[in-house]
């Protein structure tokens, strides 16, 4: 969730800092105090575009600043992170900060990290959905719309996508394959003349697996032989001879030994320090033996260093170790056995392309039943939505459509289907509010009522499975009034209470007195400079702005009266919920 957001010289905004909870919260306040602005501010924070018309009038830079706690470690955020090097305290704490300066342009940062604007904007959609009236980041983005249904029953659908995505770049793998070998003779022949050349060269070098390391293990030795020498042969003329480390310790084996018999614990000693001084009497002859065969060659030396050489040379075309370079030499022998057969090669990769693309089809039929499945699950939970919205003559449905293939793309009922990595299905959300009237893609609905109440079915139903920390309304709600609005309070608040954090603004009074939290937006004049005020309303002045929101300019005890029964029926829809 959103816990906290600072801006700074932003648009009318001096500096406000405003503390959010779980719940619903509602933005209220008169038209252009600057409850919108804080809007644009978070739509900012989460990747928008900005622009120098932000940063307030004589100042230098606009300042945004956002603290989310992520409590669910599944959540994508915590994938982004991984992705792009960001740490997330164990906490779950994520804070995303953007700067716009006078000359516009931007600084992203993600938990003090510098990121560009595309990736401050992959974290910011992540936790962050904002509606409005007439637009939306996901649900009115067609693209967008085959995810949301594979969420809708993401236990069944994910699970054969991801099954359904493996055949998938298997079969493009082959395809690609095939591509090559059969596409453009010279560029083959070239490829041919290079490969071999490069194998060829790795052959005579008769690499060993391993090698680089044993021969740069053999150099360092060699390369310090003197130190070698001198430590070895000080180390045991330390140990061995008259007076040295040896001589010390078999003289005091031969005192203990000459008391152990009046004192156990002795004998035990004795036993002790004897096993040490025979292996430190092997350890000396070890010594004498490595002296003994330590000769230096110069001429070994050198050919060490010819062939290190080489093989570092190899290693600069063909990989970072002799081992990877002999891996690289088995590869380009199948490449060139390949290249010189091709025509079996390619015959070959015609029936596993054809043996794939059957098991491809499978899987995306199969993906497809499911989601067509899934869709009349979806369709029968929206016009449920719809009823208790007040919208019970219109109708919602999902359009599958298809795009034709090759012939070399799978053959499903019939006819060959161009598939992708999601499937074959194009999936487009449908809707009409005129009984009769045919279905129509959701974006072209033209009543922004109904559109805001469509919306809200579709995030009703989409809230929990989204995966977003924070969903904001910004005055969604225009055009609706009387029982319809108070259907839509009751929807937002719903949205709010089944996991995710909401924030709206409204100019509705049902809406306000569903809120878990009321911040009231006020401008004011100091200095000759006007600025943004947020107050967080206690129940008393909760009254009186849902009284004002009622009535406008004049307040009345029957408004207050109005005002007190609003919050009490929110009170009991409210109880519902617990």
């Amino acid at each position: 969730m959103l816990a906290e957001l600072s801006i700074k010289d932003f648009a009318i905004i001096d500096e406000v800092s405003i503390t959010f909870r779980e719940g619903l919260t509602v933005l209220t306040g008169e038209t252009g105090a600057g409850k919108s602005i804080i809007i644009d501010a978070i739509q900012l924070l989460a990747g928008g575009r900005g622009s120098a018309e932000f940063v307030r009038y004589g100042t230098k830079k606009a300042e945004i600043e956002g603290l989310f706690f992520i409590e669910d470690h599944q959540h994508k955020a915590y994938d982004k992170a991984q992705l792009f090097g960001v740490d997330i305290a164990e906490d779950g704490m994520l804070v995303l900060n953007r700067t716009i300066s006078a000359n516009g342009k931007s600084i992203c940062r993600v938990n003090g990290k510098l990121v560009t604007l595309a990736i401050l904007k992959e974290f910011g959609q992540s936790l962050i959905d904002i509606h409005t009236q007439h637009e939306t980041q996901s649900l009115m983005d067609v693209e967008r719309h085959i995810e949301l249904l594979d969420l809708y029953d993401r236990n069944q659908i994910i699970p054969a996508k991801e099954d359904y995505h493996d055949l998938y770049k298997e079969f493009e793998s082959l395809k690609k394959r095939h591509k090559e070998l059969s596409e453009n003779e010279q560029e083959m022949a070239q490829r041919l003349d290079l490969l071999e050349f490069q194998y060829q060269e790795l052959e005579q070098a008769n690499l060993q697996p391993g090698e680089d390391e044993r021969l740069t293990e053999e150099r360092n030795r060699m390369a310090n032989y003197e130190k070698i020498f001198k430590g070895l042969n000080d180390s045991y003329h330390a140990l061995y001879g008259e007076q040295k480390a040896l001589d010390w310790l078999s003289h005091a084996l031969s005192s203990l030994e000459s008391a152990k018999d009046y004192d156990d614990d002795i004998a035990s000693k004795v036993e002790e320090l004897s096993n040490h001084y025979y292996l430190v009497e092997e350890l000396a002859h070890s010594m004498r033996n490595q002296l003994d065969t330590m000769e230096y060659n110069e001429d070994e030396l050198n050919s060490i260093e010819s062939r290190l050489n080489e093989i570092n040379r190899l290693k600069k075309k063909y990989g970072e170790s002799v081992d990877e370079i002999i891996e690289y030499a088995s590869r380009i022998e199948d490449e060139i056995d390949q290249i010189k057969n091709k025509d079996t090669h390619v015959a070959k990769l015609d029936q596993e392309i054809k043996e794939k693309a059957e098991d491809v089809a499978l899987e995306a039929k199969h993906l497809h039943d499911l989601r067509v499945q899934a869709s009349k699950s979806l369709t029968d939970s929206i016009h449920e939505e719809l009823k208790d919205l007040y919208l019970d003559k219109a109708a919602f449905g999902v359009d599958f459509q298809t795009t034709n293939g090759s012939e070399t793309d799978p053959l499903i009922d019939g006819k060959h289907v161009k598939v992708g990595p999601k499937g074959y299905d194009i999936v487009k959300f449908m809707i009409t509010t005129n009984p009769g009237e045919p279905l129509k893609d959701i974006h072209k609905v033209a009543s922004g009522g109904e559109l805001s109440r469509f919306m809200l079915a579709l995030k009703r139903i989409f809230s929990k499975h989204q995966g977003v920390t924070s969903v904001i309304f910004d005055e969604v709600d225009t055009g609706v009034s009387g029982r319809v609005a108070q259907a839509m309070a009751e929807k937002i608040y719903g949205i709010s209470a089944s996991s995710s954090q909401v924030l709206c603004i409204s100019h509705l009074p049902q809406v306000a007195a569903m809120a878990d939290t009321h911040l009231y937006i006020r401008k004011e004049v100091e200095d000759d400079r006007t600025k943004t005020i947020v107050d967080e309303l206690s129940d008393e002045h909760k009254t009186e702005e849902l009284a004002r929101m009622i009535s406008g300019a004049e307040m009345t005890d029957t408004t207050k009266e109005h005002a007190k029964e609003l919050l009490t029926l929110a009170d009991n829809t409210k109880a519902q919920y617990v």
